[in-house]
Parts: structure tokens; C-alpha cells; sequence
């Protein structure tokens, strides 16, 4: 069974504790500039919308380095950076359309979310829930899909799936 992280923007404070938890379990430091999973603020709205890698199927981080440095695991579908082959060139930073590959100064490295082998901390530390772990036939993509279009275009959705705002 393939999971995903499901993210419900509308249950998201903003309290940033999923990068937190992030940086910590990957870099053993509480600091949210080393976290794969992002929280961004629209200020205007007081809304907040986690984001981090979809584990793409196509994934052009993957195609575009040019040291294979990023695999698929073949049980989970993850994309795994491998930093003992990664030099640190960022060509799949250019290439993620998300933004969800980044440069880690400190090691030379870029970084991306790998699900934390199957138990997300980012999943563990969201005190309501806009971060779950499920069964990738039950995420409700399509609901994301209409909550995305919505924060960048501020365009209505209609239909049994449309978020309610609440």
C-alpha cells in the first residue's frame, strides 16, 4: 500500500511545529530554514498552507541530475537524495516545479522530504491534524487540488468536494 501526505490547509495555525519537528528529525536542530516541509503564510488572507515534495511519478528532480543522485524506492515510490552521490550542483532545485527541493548550506547538499522512512515527524507534531499519512487511494487529491487553486488565484470551487471555509 502506497501512502502520502494529506494536507488540509484549512485545519493549519501556522504554529510552524511540522518544520520544527522536520529539522530536528533529519538535522538534529530546531531550525526551520533545514525543514522540508514549508508553511506558507498569506498575510492579507490569515490563512496558512503546508507544502512539501507530492513524490512526484515523474519526478524532474530525479531526471534532471546529472549524478543520479536521486532514486526511487521501489516499495514506497520516495524519492531518496543520496548525499554521498549529491554535488550539491542544485539543477533539481530548477527543476522541482513545486519548489520543494532546496540547498542546505551547511552540508552542500540539497534536501527534500523522503516521508522520514514511512513515520513523517511532520505528521507527528501538527497538533490539528492538517498533516496526515494515509493510504494514497484515500488522500483526496482532488480536494487539494481545488484548495491550490484557490490560494493562488482566488478562484471559487463548486461541488461536493469544495472546502466550506470552515
Amino acid at each position: 500500500m502506497l501512502k502520502a501526505l494529506v494536507i488540509d490547509p484549512g485545519k493549519c495555525t501556522g504554529c510552524k511545529q511540522c518544520e520544527m519537528a522536520c529539522s530536528y528529525e533529519n538535522e538534529n536542530e530546531f531550525n526551520v530554514a533545514k525543514s522540508r516541509i514549508r508553511v506558507f503564510d498569506f498575510h492579507t488572507e490569515a490563512k496558512f498552507v503546508p507544502y512539501t515534495c507530492t513524490q512526484c511519478a515523474e519526478a524532474w528532480c530525479q531526471q534532471a541530475c546529472p549524478v543520479n543522485a536521486i532514486t526511487t524506492d521501489s516499495a514506497t515510490g520516495v524519492k531518496i537524495v543520496h548525499d554521498n552521490l549529491c554535488v550539491g550542483c542544485k539543477v533539481c532545485t530548477i527543476a522541482c516545479p513545486f519548489g520543494t527541493v532546496n540547498y542546505n548550506a551547511s552540508t552542500g547538499k540539497v534536501i527534500k522530504c523522503d516521508l522520514c522512512q514511512g513515520k513523517p515527524a511532520c505528521e507527528e507534531a501538527c497538533p490539528t491534524d492538517a498533516i496526515t499519512y494515509q493510504d494514497i487511494e484515500q488522500t483526496g487529491f482532488d480536494k487539494m487540488k481545488v484548495w491550490a487553486a484557490q490560494a493562488a488565484g482566488g478562484t471559487e470551487a463548486s461541488g461536493p468536494n469544495a472546502p466550506t471555509g470552515h
